[in-house]
């Protein structure tokens, strides 16, 4: 089903891991570290923006290698994959669907590259999947814009050059706006102690009467339909990324599975630990098939935002799932660095959460074939 481009990016992708960032992530992890030097790996390779046209610094991909760049990134780590994500198809994503020429020619090649680090500013600390509710606000001063508020939950934004971030004018319309490091008024803080995703750097955005240029308006979307396509976007990468994790908690519960040894064989010879292996692999069949699809429908302009909940939804229990049971299959050296288990499933428990919660999603779902909106 994958054409020869495809295996040869999913192959380049996955070496890449093996050489940058599987040897160190366990270390990074412990430490609660984000390797910074990883942001122009990560340009170098590709990872960047891979569906941006290449006239600024994109890969000019289909959505299916998409995908597979993010599956095999989050084989490794799902903090990793979320810096990649993020930058993608949170920021290089809006900036080229809803920018001026100007701002896709100053911007998107820096962050395609790595030179730069970008981060998006939607959830607010009381306003997660209610965004519509927002408080951060842009006041119209006639030369600039004042922007006021603060963001919560935001991936890369402590190492962040460049910020998207959505903002209610004195109307009450959600606007664009592109914030850069060094304004005036505006701070990043990093939130510490995090139990997930500790490789990721995570942090806040503080909005002081922050002068924000008329040119860093993004000019050409108005309302919640701005951040939402954005999300949409990197759902759709979620859903490819989490099945990596599961692959690797199988794949090491698999080789775990025939080198431990109980009762004189392999414990990989006993029937139960054969049942939990084969519905792991059924189960991450079944994804793949459902993301493959997915990819496709996206390719042909046709995925709906209700197919893509479906699937990021689907994709991250099971890969929750899927870890668990591998946690198991290893007994107690589960819970040790030895094995990636137990980072992974501290990870997905915030990929079950981010870019729409578990609930939230099935909502939507609930509401694309009842036709009832449960919340507004």
């Amino acid at each position: 089903m994958l054409t020869e481009e495809h295996l040869l990016i999913r192959q380049s992708i996955r070496d890449f891991v093996k050489k940058e960032i599987s040897p160190n992530i366990e270390k990074w992890a412990q430490d609660a570290h984000f390797p910074s030097e990883i942001v122009r790996k990560f340009g170098d390779v590709g990872a960047f923006g891979p569906t941006i046209p290449q006239e600024y610094g994109g890969g000019g991909l289909d959505y299916i290698s998409y995908g597979l760049i993010m599956q095999e990134i989050e084989r490794g780590d799902s903090g990793m994959r979320s810096t990649a994500s993020v930058q993608g198809s949170l920021v290089m994503f809006p900036i080229y669907q809803y920018g001026s020429e100007e701002q896709r020619r100053k911007y998107l090649p820096k962050l395609a590259s790595g030179e730069w680090l970008g981060c998006f500013g939607l959830t607010e600390p009381d306003h997660g999947s209610n965004p519509g509710g927002m408080t951060t606000n842009l006041k119209d001063m006639g030369d600039h814009y004042l922007l006021n508020g603060a963001k919560l939950w935001i991936s890369n934004s402590p190492e962040c050059q460049v910020a998207v971030v959505w903002a209610k004018n004195e109307h009450g319309r959600i606007k664009g706006v592109i914030v850069e490091r060094g304004m005036e008024g505006f701070s990043t803080p990093e939130i510490h102690n995090k139990w997930s995703l500790r490789a990721s750097t995570t942090g806040e955005l503080v909005f002081e009467d922050v002068k924000i240029p008329k040119e860093n308006i993004l000019p050409n979307v108005d309302g919640l339909k701005g951040p939402l396509s954005c999300l949409d976007s990197a759902r759709f990468g979620i859903a490819w990324g989490a099945i990596g994790a599961a692959i690797d908690c199988y794949e090491s519960a698999l080789k775990y599975s025939l080198q431990r040894e109980q009762f004189g064989q392999p414990i990989g010879g006993f029937q139960l630990q054969q049942k939990k292996l084969a519905e792991m692999i059924t189960e991450i069949t079944k994804a793949q098939l459902m993301a493959w699809r997915l990819g496709v429908l996206k390719n042909e302009g046709k995925a709906t935002s209700a197919q893509i909940s479906m699937a990021k939804r689907n994709s991250v229990e099971m890969a929750l799932h899927v870890a668990r049971e591998a946690r198991q299959i290893h007994g107690g050296m589960g819970i040790t660095g030895e094995y990636p288990i137990m980072r992974h499933m501290m990870n997905l428990e915030s990929v079950i959460t981010y870019e729409g919660t578990h609930d939230i999603h099935l909502l939507i779902t609930g509401a694309d074939i009842t036709g009832i909106q449960a919340f507004k």
